[in-house]
């Protein structure tokens, strides 16, 4: 068996369907023959940001796969497996290497060495008679522990080298928990606790554990935000919970959080950035994740605990019931959600049923949660103005309906992760949400949903300009209008062969979105561009 060959096989054998990719890399073709899916993209971002997806969606038990060119291909690659490695996805990376007798001699891209600091493991295929081992290694990394990225970088001169039959076994998920100890002492930091609150981040979504995550909430009868990527874990529709918080929070988030007298992270690294919830000095701070690595890195630790989201839930609610023989009552917790809620919802709901023209983004916002069914939707956002607008409002109601991101924040990715959940997911109704600026760095990507048969639902938010940016640049807006930007998207969706409409009319709003769904329902890709206003305003405290 040749080298190709014998990837390919170890790749179908660990449960890869697709390969999303950019040529040339000669294992797009032999993917092919193992009738692994080659999904060509237009430029390499996009790809990985597809592949993040998958992963994503599915919560690591698919792995998605991406695979490009040596130097240039590789080098483009670059910042997608920097998007992946900074929100922990496992995702296999196989890019294409030199030949090995001049990949290490200057200026030629190892991806295996310039890549390391962006992916948990990183190795080159220097002897072929490895190769088992080395992909062996891989899926263990990806599958094991806090994931992210997996280089393995592949010569251009050893494709066709012969190894013989292979002796491959998928490699195993083992998980662990956390010391009983430190479960005793955060179930007596939570019993003393006046106003206990629940922060769960990605590792519930990757542990799978919504199941034990309302039983938690419940148990205690608190109340629940999430991060970002923690969005979808705990359903928004539950009278405990807060909603997500980012760089825009709903005010009960900013309420809670204020008031809290003891913070439980779940599943979550407490990384400081913009785009998440930023927790007051002073807060007590029980620590549930994966990393030990993430314990007192950003937030003091009172009581760390080092393991899978799920199985530390499962031991918390164990320890708990010793003593808190059943649910507590909600009634006064809820009460007090459900009133700074309703205050907030007053200020912000003539944004969300404007009928002014040009478009209110919250509207769009609005209306497209009331035209689609949360049962059968996943929705992401992009970086900016998209995110902040809809974060806060969006109702996910089913565990991985929203793909939520933010510790870095690419551009255009929100683009890749709905074709990618699309393609790992073809039953449900997939939505990017974006805006201009983002439009400009990934758009030309629609093509490629059109071409590989990827029916996404896109929603556009034209306001001719950066309009995030208009506060930090008023004079270079005013003197040469650095700010502004435009196109016609709707038309460029119909270029690509796609659908593509324009709307401009509040009262043209739900109809469009139901006749952009119907198009992704007949296998078209849809762009619904919607000119709105240059809105600043977000939900912040």
């Amino acid at each position: 068996m040749k080298v190709g060959d014998a990837i390919a096989e170890i790749m179908k054998r660990e449960g890869i369907e697709i390969l999303c990719g950019y040529p040339v890399n000669h294992l797009l073709e032999y993917a092919a023959k193992a009738d692994i899916r080659p999904v060509i993209v237009r430029q390499e971002r996009i790809g990985l940001h597809m592949a993040d997806a998958i992963s994503r969606v599915t919560s690591g038990r698919k792995i998605g796969a991406f695979c490009m060119q040596h130097g240039p291909g590789a080098e483009n690659a670059y910042g997608g497996v920097a998007q992946s490695y900074s929100e922990s996805v496992p995702l296999l990376v196989l890019p294409q290497g030199y030949a090995r007798r001049i990949a290490y001699i200057d200026p030629n891209f190892s991806s295996a060495r310039r890549m390391a600091d962006v992916s948990k493991f990183a190795e080159p295929v220097i002897v072929p008679a490895e190769l088992c081992n080395i992909m062996r290694r891989a899926f263990s990394n990806l599958r094991n522990g806090r994931s992210g990225p997996a280089i393995v970088e592949i010569p251009t001169d050893i494709w066709n080298e012969e190894i013989g039959e292979i002796d491959y076994q998928p490699v195993g998920v083992h998980k662990y928990g956390p010391d009983m100890a430190d479960v005793r002492k955060a179930a007596a930091a939570i019993l003393a606790a006046k106003r206990p609150l629940i922060y769960a981040g990605t590792g519930v979504q990757w542990a799978e554990a919504w199941p034990q995550l309302r039983a938690f909430a419940e148990l205690l009868g608190a109340p629940v935000t999430t991060s970002l990527g923690g969005k979808s874990s705990f359903p928004e529709n539950h009278p405990l919970s807060l909603g997500s918080g980012g760089n825009a929070v709903p005010k009960p988030v900013h309420h809670f959080v204020e008031k809290a007298d003891l913070i439980i992270g779940i599943g979550c690294s407490f990384t400081e950035t913009n785009f998440g919830i930023k927790f007051p000095k002073g807060k007590k701070f029980i620590h549930a994740t994966l990393d030990p690595g993430h314990l007192n890195k950003d937030v003091v630790s009172a009581i760390g605990l080092v393991g899978d989201a799920g199985l530390t839930l499962d031991a918390l609610i164990g320890e708990l019931k010793q003593t808190i023989k059943s649910n507590r009552d909600t009634t006064d917790v809820v009460k007090e959600i459900t009133t700074v809620r309703a205050e907030w919802m007053a200020q912000w709901e003539p944004l969300l049923h404007s009928n002014e023209a040009p478009l209110s983004p919250y509207r769009v916002i609005h209306e497209l949660m009331q035209g689609t069914d949360p049962k059968n939707t996943i929705i992401t956002h992009d970086a900016g103005s998209p995110r902040d607008q809809i974060s806060p409002f969006w109702v996910s109601t089913e565990p991985m309906s929203y793909i939520g991101w933010g510790k870095t924040t690419q551009l255009g990715m929100g683009l890749g992760l709905a074709m990618g959940a699309k393609l790992a997911k073809p039953d449900k109704l997939c939505i990017n949400l974006w805006g201009d600026a983002a439009i400009g760095f990934t758009g030309m990507d629609f093509e490629t949903a059109v071409r590989e048969r990827i029916p996404i639902l896109s929603i556009l938010l034209n306001n001719f300009s950066m309009a995030i940016e208009l506060k930090v640049m008023p004079i270079s807006t005013e003197k040469y209008r650095s700010t502004d930007i435009s196109g016609n998207y709707a038309d460029m969706a119909k270029a690509f062969g796609g659908y593509g409409e324009r709307v401009t009319q509040p009262d043209q709003i739900q109809a469009a979105i139901q006749r952009g769904i119907e198009q992704t329902k007949a296998g078209n890709p849809a762009l619904l561009e919607f000119i709105t206003a240059k809105e600043t305003r977000v939900s912040k405290f």
